[in-house]
């Protein structure tokens, strides 16, 4: 048997484990149509936690129900390229028959990269309602996702958005589905179609539970003819934190040792394995997440990195220096980055795992 863990982003895992339940209300709009609420939907959340697979599960789950859907990255010019898919999708429906299914059209990647003229604006609403009319003959309708909004040009993001407010009021069938930093999300949603889109199903993805990873290790190893003692289960589910991308590091790592030890793995096969995953999150993850932090925004995080757990902002002040204001300005910017999260009145923690452990071996040279 293959290896099932794909620490890659947005690479589907073998258990999606701790979101049961998070697709059910998208489900249900894909049932009743137009207008259902969790046909609008936006996953958020720190990097690493699972917001491409979530899209992907979702875009699997309508395609299963027989709907269209666009799959996009919110790279320059992705409006255009979501509508030259709108024509390819009409133009393969426009002859067939009545009855026919509908298949994926998955553009990311696609060559077209120009951003619409505001002459073609019109012919893109226009595109839109022509496809969704059709779809909707068939009982059927079009999801679009869109990764990675906080790399978008707001401009293109607010007319995507105006355009599906269009659609839902004239009762097409369409559903729109972003991810995206926390950032990236609050912003959006001050945009001037912010009425809207504050109506969306806004999922913020957190760990899983360690006891569902432990579960999840054992069912996957064990099924597979490896043995994992439980207690070593225990162990390689506890260095994850419950944190998606991690659990596919450390997953994927022990699964080699599991190779090279001819489907045994014992403590010291699980150690090596778990210091693999670190080294690889710290260099996938943690060190991409800092690269656009500032000088100050760092100084902020080595403050928290003396405490053994959550910091309070009173601490973090007196240790920088900052004034009040200041304190609860940087740490607005770090939470919505997708670095550090509220952790009580007065207090923030680290939201991706090992970053503290990080920091405190990179001293701040800023």
């Amino acid at each position: 048997m293959e290896n099932p863990f794909r620490p890659t982003a947005g690479a589907t895992p073998p258990d999606l484990i701790g979101r049961g339940g998070v697709l059910d209300e998208f489900a249900y709009g894909l049932r009743i149509g137009s207008g259902a609420p969790g046909l609008l939907t936006i996953f958020t959340g720190a990097r690493g936690i699972g917001k491409t697979v979530m899209l992907g599960a979702a875009e699997d789950l309508a395609l299963r129900s027989g709907w269209a859907v666009i799959s996009e990255t919110a790279t320059p010019g992705f409006i255009g390229r979501i509508g030259e898919s709108m024509r390819r999708l009409t133009d393969d429906l426009g002859d067939g028959p009545t009855g026919r299914r509908v298949t994926a059209v998955s553009v990311a990647g696609f060559s077209v990269t120009t951003q619409l003229a505001p002459e073609e604006q019109v012919d893109w609403r226009a595109r839109g309602v022509a496809l969704l009319g059709l779809l909707a003959t068939r009982g059927t309708g079009l999801i679009i996702t869109v990764d990675e909004i906080h790399a978008a040009d707001r401009p293109e993001l607010s007319r995507l958005a105006a355009d599906v407010q269009h659609f839902i009021r004239e009762g097409l069938p369409v559903g729109l589905v972003f991810a995206g930093l926390p950032a990236a999300v609050s912003d959006l949603l001050n945009e001037g179609v912010a009425t809207f889109l504050r109506r969306a199903d806004r999922i913020d993805l957190h760990a899983a539970s360690i006891a569902e990873v432990e579960r999840s290790f054992s069912e996957t190893f064990n099924g597979a003819g490896i043995t994992l003692s439980p207690e070593l289960a225990k162990e390689a589910a506890a260095a994850t934190g419950g944190y998606p991308f991690l659990i596919q590091l450390v997953g994927y790592h022990l699964w080699q040792e599991a190779e090279r030890a001819n489907g045994s793995l014992d403590a010291a096969a699980v150690d090596r394995a778990v210091i693999a995953a670190r080294r690889r999150n710290e260099r996938m993850v943690i060190e991409a997440a800092l690269s656009t932090t500032s000088a100050r925004d760092r100084e902020f995080l080595h403050a928290m990195a003396e405490d053994p757990g959550p910091s309070a902002t009173l601490d973090i002040g007196n240790r920088t220096g900052m004034r009040p204001n200041a304190v609860g300005n940087y740490r607005t910017r770090l939470i919505d980055a997708g670095l550090i999260e509220a952790s009580g009145h007065g207090r923030v923690s680290y939201a991706i795992p090992g970053l503290r452990e990080y920091l405190a071996t990179h001293p701040n040279r800023n």
